[in-house]
């Protein structure tokens, strides 16, 4: 059975970094666009990155650009998000989706097949 577990959340203050890790099991992630995606208290959903299977593409929106990187290891079969400069607003539950086909994980915050349950991350002084 496929699965994503999501990890490496938690408080961090205001400007500080935290690295995400999402581990799969069940499913190769190199066949796989993964992303992820954020959501706030009483927000909706947005997604903050994603990359591609076959050439590592990546996609940030501007809210996130320049300060959050997405990497993959194959090997370990793990994705990272780096998240560097965190504001309070970036408090959230953050989670990792996978998915054969890139526009249902980077065009979409609820389109892909394989979802983690999240981690929390706190970011508050």
């Amino acid at each position: 059975q496929a699965q994503l577990v999501e990890s490496g959340g938690g408080l961090v203050q205001p400007g500080g970094s935290l690295r995400l890790s999402c581990l799969a099991s069940g499913l190769t992630l190199d066949n796989y666009t993964i992303g992820w995606v954020r959501q706030a208290p009483g927000k909706e959903r947005e997604g903050v990155s994603c990359i591609g299977s076959t050439d590592s593409v990546t996609y940030y929106p501007d809210a996130v650009k320049g300060r959050f990187f997405i990497s993959r290891d194959n090997a370990k079969n793990t994705v990272y998000l780096q998240m560097n400069s965190l504001k309070p607003e970036e408090t959230a539950v953050y989670y990792c989706a996978a998915d054969y086909l890139w526009e249902r994980v980077c065009g979409s915050t609820s389109g892909a097949s394989y979802w983690g349950k999240g981690t929390l991350v706190t970011v508050s002084s």
